[in-house]
């Protein structure tokens, strides 16, 4: 039995789901609102005390931490293999699941909440405004996020290092086409968890129509992404469970966002 604690716009609870849809594995989920404080109650922070998503329980056993939880389900379901056969492209996967776990990740949780998220927090009533603030643990996405989104949330795009924060993102886009130039897929010639790893962070650009970050000036990335977005398990993984409301707002508020974002990305450091 699978059980998986996630949320829609979750990208580390969209790579979960991504794994699970490319091995054709069934399982339960339990929705928390990640926007609306759930993953702060008690009773789910003794199975996740960073309190975030997703987590999964698989047969008793907890596991965090999205990376960690995907390589566990290709070992244990090794039915349709997400790693590639050679060593060597199994440490160019690997390097590329590290670059996602210590620098994008962080990048789009800052990226996301100055360029939408905070507008939907805002939305709750001040006690709750107040509670969310406060219930983050002094270590979550980073050892300093407790502080740091409360200073996103407040300042929007005019936080400091935002701009820097983008011209990361970027980087890595440039380092996806330069890769993407030798080969189709971003450890080798086969479809792997390091492009299951890097697709959510991509979608989000997406989500947020910031999409001309390498639309017409990227084509191999481009070209990848609509090949991930051709893959069966994609739609079920990221889109279908993003609520129409959540979608509508990633759209309208990044859509807004854009232009101050495009001023960020012409800069230099």
């Amino acid at each position: 039995m699978i059980d998986l604690y996630h949320h829609g716009s979750s990208v580390c609870a969209a790579k979960v789901r991504f794994t699970l849809g490319e091995k054709n594995l069934a399982w339960q989920g339990h929705y928390l609102d990640i926007l609306k404080g759930d993953q702060f109650a008690p009773e789910y922070q003794k199975l996740n005390p960073k309190a975030v998503v997703p987590t999964l329980v698989h047969d008793g056993n907890v596991i965090v931490e999205s990376t960690v939880i995907n390589e566990y389900l290709d070992e244990t379901f090794p039915d349709v293999p997400l790693k590639p056969k050679s060593a060597v492209e199994r440490a160019e996967m690997r390097v590329w699941t590290k670059a996602v776990d210590e620098n994008l990740h962080p990048a789009c949780g800052e990226i996301t909440f100055a360029s939408c998220h905070r507008h939907i927090v805002r939305r709750l009533p001040e006690d709750k405004f107040q509670a969310f603030l406060n219930s983050t643990p002094p270590i979550s996405v980073t050892t300093h996020w407790h502080e740091r989104k409360k200073e996103i949330i407040m300042q929007g795009l005019d936080a400091p290092g935002i701009g820097d924060t983008f011209r990361l993102y970027d980087g890595y886009l440039g380092k996806m086409e330069k890769t993407l130039a030798t080969r189709p897929w971003l450890a080798g010639e086969t479809f792997s968890l390091a492009d299951i790893a890097v697709t959510p962070y991509v979608n989000r650009l997406d989500m947020l129509g910031m999409a001309p970050m390498w639309e017409g000036k990227r084509p191999r990335v481009t070209e990848w992404f609509n090949r991930i977005k051709a893959r069966a398990a994609f739609k079920p993984s990221f889109l279908d469970w993003c609520p129409p409301d959540l979608t509508a707002d990633l759209l309208t508020f990044g859509r807004q966002s854009w232009p101050s974002v495009e001023r960020m990305l012409a800069q230099t450091s």
